[in-house]
């Protein structure tokens, strides 16, 4: 079994836009080089995962991934995830992975446990495990077995849109629900609650 972690990346100085009203943009660069070396370094600590690759449009963040020892891809000028992520998804494909785990970067209380507990639910020859955010709508984590089984639909309502497809493919549809892997930050009281409850406060400086 090879598993790849495929993680999109936004160039470092435009993510977090909407939290713009209470971060400076000095802040959210912080805010974003903070959560995607901790996701690289959660990766690191899962044995079972073979690869890492880093998908994003800034060189920078590229050059960081493979300071961590993970492969990279380039997007071009087109701005559209899923397009990047099926780009990702062929790479993979050619190295004869036997499944992805899409990541996004927006999870500061992701740990290797939790990456462990999406593996170890992979138990089917063709499906996804997948991780709704908090409010059932967005996906956060997402496995797929054997890659490019599935059409990705990240955007609004990706959770139904992914469980509704599979299904339609026959394919075995595991749900978890993992508290830390659902909390992302995303908007202003994302963040408020993520300070409020002590959850690793940031220190942006």
């Amino acid at each position: 079994m090879s598993t790849w972690a495929i993680v999109p990346v936004k160039p470092i100085y435009q993510g977090k836009s909407r939290l713009a009203a209470v971060l400076s943009q000095h802040e959210r660069v912080l805010l974003n080089q903070m959560l995607y070396v901790h996701l690289l370094q959660v990766l690191q600590d899962v044995e079972e995962i073979e690869e890492i690759l880093v998908v994003s449009r800034d060189s920078s963040i590229l050059s960081t991934a493979r300071q961590y020892r993970a492969r990279t891809l380039q997007e071009d000028g087109r701005i559209n995830l899923n397009l990047a992520l099926r780009r990702a998804t062929a790479m993979a494909q050619i190295y004869a992975a036997s499944e992805v785990l899409i990541l996004p970067v927006d999870l500061p209380l992701a740990s290797s446990d939790d990456v462990g507990a999406i593996l170890k639910a992979a138990r089917f020859e063709r499906g996804i495990v997948i991780v709704p955010d908090r409010h059932l709508r967005g996906t956060n984590a997402l496995l797929v077995r054997p890659p490019g089984v599935l059409e990705y639909q990240f955007g609004n309502n990706s959770f139904e849109a992914h469980c509704r497809q599979a299904h339609q493919k026959g394919l075995e549809v595991r749900t978890l629900e993992l508290p830390s892997i659902a909390f992302d930050l995303d908007w202003p009281e994302d963040l408020e609650y993520w300070r409020q409850h002590q959850l690793n406060p940031l220190t942006l400086s």
